[in-house]
């Protein structure tokens, strides 16, 4: 009887290793098959459309170049897949370019030159660069003051997306005069025109892409051309944005002082606002008061009521 019992508890054990082991083999079958699907369907990336054509600022670029062709596939490739920062410019977009493209337009300069200050500053009114470069236009204080811009402790006229607009306009004119080419007169931009007249003689180039640049300025022109097709035809390339994911122009009135505003916290309460709206519509307030000692007339935007 006791020799049953033993039998059948050793069956009992037997059975359960059996069934363990076979159990872990058809785990690790089951694994090995699934690593090998896996492995078998790899993520993958569609990569973005490159244009057949594409012009900018009026002149075409001649994609059957091998270098100019891999330029542009760079530009589009970094910007496509830089997807925070794209969405965030074309979003910007819809604030901005209502202020830029009729002002381009008045100083009769291509209208691609947005896409220059998406280059310059990603549509940022507040962007300051490592070199104190301002605003949209990315301007320094020299130049800024050199087109007629005040920019002082109290008032900087190059956060005002309006203003800089119409100096960097009149920077470009001057500089087309000068060098003859929309497409230089962007590398003259990156680079400054002394850079440009030195590169073309020393060269004996007029084309910008038939000159050798440095890495910055070499990618400029093609980071503008990439950034016009992608914000041209968002959908073509991933962006799939709403009218209701756009940002607008912020809703405002205009009202001019020519007098001092020794608190702007109290004036914006006087005017039933906050200080953070004011400052907000007008970044070109840098301190929290305005000395106005010579009595200038400023326009300040208020909100809309």
């Amino acid at each position: 009887m006791k020799k049953n019992i033993i039998y059948i508890c050793i069956g009992i054990v037997l059975c359960s290793i059996f069934y363990t082991f076979t159990a872990y083999t058809t785990q690790q079958e089951s694994i090995a098959n699934t690593e090998t699907t896996l492995g078998a369907t790899p993520h993958i990336t569609n990569l973005p459309p490159i244009p057949n054509k594409i012009s900018v600022f009026g002149e075409e670029l001649p994609l059957d170049r091998q270098d100019v062709y891999e330029a542009l596939d760079r530009e589009i490739l970094t910007n496509t897949f830089w997807h925070t920062n794209t969405i965030l410019v074309l979003k910007r977009s819809g604030r901005y370019f209502p202020i830029i493209e009729p002002i381009l337009k008045e100083y009769n300069i291509p209208t691609d030159f947005k896409y220059l200050a998406v280059a310059e500053s990603c549509l940022l009114p507040n962007a300051v660069s490592p070199s104190k470069a301002v605003g949209l236009w990315q301007l320094l204080e020299g130049t800024a003051k050199e087109l007629g811009l005040e920019v002082n402790d109290e008032v900087d006229q190059r956060y005002d997306a309006e203003i800089s607009t119409r100096a960097a306009c009149q920077y470009l004119r001057r500089s087309y005069e000068s060098l003859g080419s929309w497409t230089l007169v962007a590398a003259a931009y990156n680079c400054g025109q002394n850079r440009v007249r030195k590169s073309i003689a020393s060269q004996q180039q007029q084309k910008y892409v038939d000159i050798l640049w440095n890495e910055e300025t070499a990618r400029y022109v093609f980071r503008i051309a990439a950034l016009k097709a992608i914000m041209s035809n968002p959908d073509n390339y991933g962006f799939n944005l709403t009218e209701t994911d756009i940002y607008h122009p912020y809703a405002h009135r205009d009202t001019t002082i020519d007098s001092n505003i020794e608190d702007l916290a109290a004036f914006a309460i006087e005017h039933q606002t906050t200080y953070k709206t004011i400052k907000t519509l007008n970044p070109w307030l840098r301190q929290n008061k305005l000395t106005n000692p010579k009595n200038k007339t400023y326009t300040l935007r208020l909100p809309q009521q």
